[in-house]
């Protein structure tokens, strides 16, 4: 894990530690997932998603429900702030909850937005501190570049960069996740999508919003070493038979290259490399941005469905 690095003074949770997520099939899950390049594991709930270079550390609890659902998400907070979470938390008047069922143990439950069940601990920091490395590797002149697909190397994400959830009201839901959770604004497009950052530093976004009837989950980024690894990486997912997808290409807001697998439940993983970071003392001049800036630079045209929510409407789990 990241050495921790902190803003004095301020309170706000720290990373997306975990999700939940129930979907139709197991079987179909570990297959995808596993194509992707995650770090699949079995257990009594279900599966555990990793990334094979972040230890032992659980991304993603999957459980197997009827229909594909968000369950929850947790937040990582740090320990010395905990007291000062719970009677923020009441000062705020959130309504705590029951743990969700399978959930991992512990930490501290309440209704979100959207009543999307919430969850912080005390858990060490896993957004990253400083800026990835994104790789480019070239080749001088009479020497070849080639890379034979007998030899392409498997691609395996090397942590989770950040997650996008469908809200019912972006600009409320906005106000609501800096006034409660302590994130802030990055960038944003009014009522269609809003990204979120941590205050103790994280990637330009570890929390997006997608505009929507209601809540659900949009897609989880993973980040990888090179605009290579992304187009490899498309090239894996769609071998695996997973054809369904958008990129590759270049997001405006964020600035990362990506491409976006589609799930068998309609939901998208995204490779996503090279994304803007945002440091612990740095004051981001978040700003509101017209639709045609704040999607894509380059890319192909975003497939019809791209932000469908397919998730049943109701409240929580």
């Amino acid at each position: 894990m990241v050495a921790a690095m902190k803003r004095p003074n301020v309170l706000g949770v720290h990373s997306i530690d975990h999700f939940g997520l129930a979907v139709p099939s197991l079987k179909e899950a570990e297959d995808f997932y596993s194509c992707f390049g995650l770090d699949v594991r079995k257990n009594a709930n279900g599966l555990t998603l990793g990334t094979f270079a972040s230890g032992n550390h659980i991304w993603g609890h999957i459980s197997e429900a009827p229909v594909k659902r968000l369950q929850y998400v947790s937040f990582g907070i740090y320990e010395e702030d905990e007291v000062a979470f719970l009677a923020h938390l009441s000062a705020q008047e959130v309504e705590m909850i029951e743990p969700v069922m399978g959930a991992p143990k512990g930490g501290h439950w309440f209704k979100g937005f959207d009543g999307l069940p919430l969850q912080i601990m005390v858990a060490d920091k896993v957004t990253p501190t400083k800026k990835s490395i994104c790789e480019f590797t070239s080749v001088g002149a009479g020497r070849s570049g080639a890379i034979f697909n007998s030899k392409a190397p498997k691609v395996q994400p090397r942590r989770m960069s950040h997650f996008a959830i469908y809200t019912s009201d972006v600009v409320a839901a906005t106000k609501w996740y800096e006034r409660v959770l302590g994130l802030r604004l990055s960038d944003g497009s009014g009522p269609v999508v809003a990204f979120l950052h941590g205050v103790h530093g994280s990637d330009h976004h570890l929390l997006a919003l997608v505009g929507s009837t209601h809540c659900g989950l949009h897609h989880i980024s993973w980040d990888v070493a090179s605009v290579q690894e992304v187009g490899l990486g498309s090239a894996q997912i769609m071998r695996g038979g997973y054809k369904k997808g958008w990129g590759v290409g270049r997001h405006v807001l964020g600035a990362n290259y990506f491409y976006y697998a589609t799930d068998p439940w309609g939901s998208h993983s995204e490779y996503s490399a090279d994304i803007d970071f945002i440091p612990v003392d740095c004051d981001w001049p978040s700003a509101d941005h017209a639709p045609e800036d704040s999607f894509y630079l380059w890319g192909p045209d975003v497939p019809e469905g791209f932000v469908d929510n397919l998730e049943p409407i109701g409240e929580g789990v």
